[in-house]
């Protein structure tokens, strides 16, 4: 089983590339959402600047895609919040089983993220053919429920490397060397 482990150890630039593809993305969504906010801003408190209408729904659009996006990126880097007060007193095998069940659950709700996301931006769910933005009726609200479906791809993604670092880890022992499998 080791061997396996070090066959996977060559896609970790593929890891690493789509982490930095998602944290380029969030950062433009970021940058969007604080020139979109300043120019609204400026449009109530400057009469001679006006702000455009369609403003509030963009700025909590592209708030939605931040959050959903940066969660996946949390994934990743292992620091979402977590309760680790017993932690030092488990024995270790336990703990790995306890953080591969935390692991095999988020990806699981990947997994429904994704499905049940798809779903609803299809172009034959209501949502697609239905929902507008009221500032900005030619523009249908499939870009508001975009980021849950491209969130679960995010979080499958970088699950399955974590389900795969744990899975690894019990294959080493203690002090870092392999164990004889």
């Amino acid at each position: 089983m080791p061997a396996f482990f070090q066959t996977l150890e060559k896609i970790k630039p593929v890891y690493d590339w789509a982490y930095k593809i998602m944290l380029v993305i969030c950062k433009l969504l970021l940058i969007a959402d604080i020139i979109i906010t300043s120019v609204t801003v400026a449009g109530r408190y400057f009469p001679f600047f006006t702000a455009p209408h369609w403003s509030e729904e963009i700025i909590l659009t592209l708030m939605v895609y931040m959050a959903v996006l940066s969660a996946t990126l949390a994934i990743r880097k292992r620091s979402h919040i977590r309760m680790t007060a017993f932690d030092n007193y488990l024995p270790r095998k336990a703990l790995l089983c306890l953080d591969l069940l935390a692991d095999v659950a988020v990806l699981v709700l990947g997994v429904i993220l994704l499905v049940e996301g798809a779903k609803v931006v299809s172009p034959t769910g209501n949502i697609a053919k239905f929902a507008k933005y009221s500032s900005l009726p030619k523009l249908s609200q499939i870009w508001m429920y975009m980021p849950v479906p491209v969130a679960g791809v995010g979080m499958i993604i970088f699950e399955l490397e974590q389900v795969f670092q744990r899975i690894e880890a019990f294959y080493k022992k203690d002090d870092g060397k392999e164990a004889q499998a």
